[in-house]
């Protein structure tokens, strides 16, 4: 059974996405401006008829303003293909003309949030290197358009006027798929640490949007008196201090295993046509197409308990412009065992074997500058412990940080190390987490030396590789270890016919 549809002609995409523009703009509208209806809420009492009438016709004619808006950039979103470019034309007032080429776009990702799940609507996003955000979004489209488009795109084919024959195949087995069991191993591994401060951050930004409320409910004064107590007794008590935090950590730890379970949920990872595919998500389920050619470098990620399961993470690193986090470039694929580790190598680089290459270790002023850097910290530490608590347990304190820190700085100069072969180097690095990045040499845009005035004195240097998705550092290595580096990549960049984006 097969699907006839044809892209040389403008189209529009599915008449629903209508109701995921709305959706979107009052989302947006209400993440602005719920603290005002809350205020309006617990005043409700206090306003005149009158003014109630006027907040409530307010509202109306907001919602048939969000309406109106939705349905004039649903009217004015056409888009086609045209060779090998995507043709979009949008735009109310000002309008657009976006050309795309197929060899710009890195990866093409579907997405169905809990509207598109309940209208059965798929959401895709053409994304580049070169972009600050999302290129080309499209809200709604049924599967089988949004499966002859994906095709489209990632076949690179040229088809003029032909149609494009989608046609239903047995599907292939993934390469890795995750239940709900590994799922499990991974919440257990995850950094716990980061989840916390992520609580604490969003707890003071909460206090600071409904601050407006609480002083309407109990008075300024009184909620600035009940404070400033709990603010004294919180500091004046360690013991309360600790309790608190283990509190905050147990609700840190629930949320990681959230976090985990509604993002990788029903993960899978499949190898089709020299290009990844990626299906994972729960409440916002999502599905990339990654080219392998678009990805720049691989980092590979574990910690002592994931090892202790078998288990590492990859994180897929892609071409970004200045104005992109780093972040919003990667694809991470979770529960990674070592075969498919292997599958995945091999798939990106045509040899990763380093066995049988030496291990090359930074000099010895990378472990003192680690140690320095660990002492001013501790120092700091120690004297505004003495001035917040008056020095009590300041003992107990340093006999629990000393041997952490001491840990940390050990981890961190065993962990990092480089391996460089005639086509691609290895860099390792981690203090809890254990990190390998693979990069091929023909890949980087820029190498140079960097030095302080300590490490020329000591005949060392920093090597810094120029990535199209970031930097990668070589700690204090030797100058005539990094001259040989340095004219050993500028060489392969120099003679690859290799294409790296």
């Amino acid at each position: 059974m097969s699907n006839e549809i044809n892209f040389s002609e403008f189209s529009r995409q599915s008449l629903k996405g209508v109701l995921i523009i709305s959706g979107k703009f009052l989302f947006q509208l209400l993440k602005g401006t719920w603290v005002v209806f809350l205020v309006f809420i617990t005043k409700a009492s206090k306003i005149s008829s009158i003014d109630a009438i006027y907040f409530y016709a307010m509202i109306v004619l907001l919602l048939l303003f969000v309406v109106i808006r939705s349905y004039l950039v649903y009217r004015n979103f056409k888009f086609k293909i045209d060779g090998d470019y995507f043709v979009l034309k949008n735009g109310i007032i000002a309008k657009k003309n976006t050309a795309i080429a197929f060899d710009r776009i890195q990866n093409v990702n579907f997405s169905q949030n809990l509207i598109h799940q309940l209208i059965n609507v798929y959401q895709v996003d053409l994304e580049t290197a070169g972009s600050d955000k999302t290129e080309i979004s499209i809200k709604a489209l049924s599967l089988s358009d949004a499966k002859a488009l994906r095709q489209k795109i990632t076949s690179g084919r040229s088809i003029g006027n032909e149609e494009i024959v989608v046609e239903e195949t047995e599907k292939e087995k993934p390469l890795l798929t995750i239940d709900v069991k590994s799922l499990l191993k991974v919440s257990i591994s995850e950094n716990h640490f980061q989840s916390l401060l992520l609580l604490i951050a969003f707890l003071f930004g909460f206090y600071q949007q409904v601050e407006d409320v609480f002083k309407n409910f109990i008075g300024e004064e009184i909620l600035k008196n009940y404070l400033s107590k709990g603010k004294d007794i919180l500091l004046g008590s360690f013991l309360l201090l600790i309790i608190v935090l283990i509190l905050l950590s147990i609700v840190a730890v629930i949320t990681s295993f959230i976090r985990v379970f509604l993002r990788h949920f029903n993960l899978s990872f499949s190898i089709k046509n020299q290009a990844f595919e990626i299906k994972q998500g729960l409440v916002n389920k999502k599905a990339i197409i990654l080219k392998r050619d678009k990805v720049q470098h691989i980092k590979i990620t574990t910690n002592p308990l994931k090892r202790m399961m078998g288990i590492s993470y990859v994180v897929f690193k892609q071409a970004i412009s200045g104005k992109v986090k780093k972040t919003d470039k990667q694809i991470k694929i979770v529960g990674c065992k070592e075969e498919h580790l292997d599958k995945i190598k091999t798939t990106l680089f045509s040899s990763f074997d380093f066995n049988d290459v030496l291990k090359e270790k930074p000099h010895w002023y990378f472990t003192y500058r680690i140690i320095l850097r660990n002492f001013l910290f501790l120092a700091f530490f120690n004297t505004f412990h003495y001035f917040i608590f008056d020095g009590i347990n300041q003992i107990y304190l340093n006999l629990l940080l000393i041997p952490i820190l001491g840990l940390m700085i050990f981890k961190r100069v065993k962990k990092t190390f480089f391996k460089a072969t005639d086509k691609l180097i290895l860099v390792g690095g981690g203090i809890i987490e254990t990190s390998e990045t693979y990069l091929e040499l023909f890949k980087v845009q820029n190498v140079k030396m960097k030095q302080t005035i300590f490490q020329r004195r000591r005949k060392i240097t920093d090597i810094i590789l120029q990535t199209a998705s970031g930097k990668i550092k070589i700690p204090s290595i030797t100058m005539e270890r990094a001259n040989e580096l340095y004219n050993h990549i500028l060489y392969k960049v120099e003679t690859s016919t290799k294409e790296w984006m």
